[in-house]
């Protein structure tokens, strides 16, 4: 076996990988120090987003990436090669040079170094989701007459199913629950991008969501204090009654949420408020209409009252009771 020696230093190669998350030219410092320093810079995809900028900024490349064999001649005499990886980075072309490693066939190869010259930020994948939404919307026969007030049902699944994950405790499925749940946010949000009136997109959620939160996080984000979670929640109580200048008490609770979870907020929202409002009694045929009904009704509002000035959340409470119950039940073999 003949075992080659290269001509002078055996030079370096440098995979460049970017993320097509960050928008093309934008790159790290030492990315452009190795391009800009580089003896050559070569790309096997001719449509590469980072060609025209690299073009744009003086650095010559190159279409078309060597084989491994050629590579390894290019980087004789202490050359560098950049090489402006796909996608996928360059597998072949790392394999080649991993089977040359191990031929034993060279004395020395040139140094081989992977460059990320762009990163993925903490939440890069959730600009994947929109694109995904946008190619669903315009091409998908079914997603693409979707309205709003179509969607709604499957809303509440979604938020009943992630319920169910957090109460089970399954990371897994918690995270393909909240996938479920997100997905509502966003198809809403991009058929309310196609509105005549008043249109807005994900971006407009998002900076709604980030603005309420600045706003009711003084103490992070302002110079307020708060060093119990109290606190927080009456800071959080005074910046809301500020933005809503309500008329009442009750504005803004949803009729339509289960029955034990609007009596929960109804007896808390007079709680924190500090009014002074009786329960209805609960002799069966107390109140309009009477009835053992309205009795039993009754007594559950006082139920919810009683947890929520506990701190209990009713409708948490008895959904765990009922769980309790339903395990109770298989065990006794029904």
């Amino acid at each position: 076996m003949t075992v080659r020696d290269l001509n002078g230093a055996p030079g370096r190669i440098v995979l460049l990988t970017t993320t097509h998350r960050v928008a093309p030219g934008l790159l790290s410092w030492p990315a452009w120090q190795v391009l800009h320093a580089a003896d050559s810079v070569v790309c096997g995809d001719i449509s590469h987003p980072q060609g025209p900028y690299l073009r744009e900024a003086g650095v010559a490349v190159s279409d078309g990436v060597p084989d491994a064999a050629e590579l390894v001649a290019a980087c004789a005499g202490g050359r560098t090669v950049v090489v402006l990886a796909g996608a996928e980075g360059e597998p072949e072309l790392t394999n080649e040079l991993a089977g040359m490693a191990g031929s034993g066939r060279f004395r020395t190869l040139p140094e081989l170094e992977l460059l990320p010259g762009s990163y993925d930020l903490p939440g890069a994948r959730l600009l994947d989701l929109v694109r995904v939404m946008d190619e669903i919307r315009a091409n998908c026969p079914w997603s693409s007459v979707q309205t709003s007030a179509d969607l709604a049902r499957y809303g509440l699944e979604e938020i009943h199913e992630l319920i169910e994950a957090v109460e089970a405790g399954d990371p897994d499925e918690i995270r393909e629950e909240l996938g479920d749940v997100l997905l509502q946010v966003i198809f809403h949000a991009r058929i309310a991008a196609e509105a005549p009136d008043k249109p807005f997109d994900i971006d407009d959620v998002a900076g709604t969501i980030v603005d309420k939160l600045l706003r009711r996080h003084p103490h992070v984000f302002g110079d307020a204090h708060a060093a119990t979670p109290e606190d927080v929640k009456a800071l959080w109580l005074a910046a809301k009654a500020t933005e809503k200048q309500r008329t009442s008490l009750t504005e803004g609770i949803p009729l339509g949420q289960p029955a034990l979870a609007l009596a929960g907020k109804l007896t808390g929202r007079v709680r924190t408020a500090g009014l002074t409002v009786p329960l209805p009694g609960s002799e069966p045929d107390a109140g309009p209409g009477g009835g053992a009904d309205q009795g039993f009704g009754y007594r559950l509002l006082a139920l919810a009252a009683e947890a929520e000035a506990a701190g209990v959340d009713p409708e948490t409470a008895l959904r765990a009771a009922a769980r309790a119950y339903r395990d109770a039940i298989i065990a006794a073999g029904g």
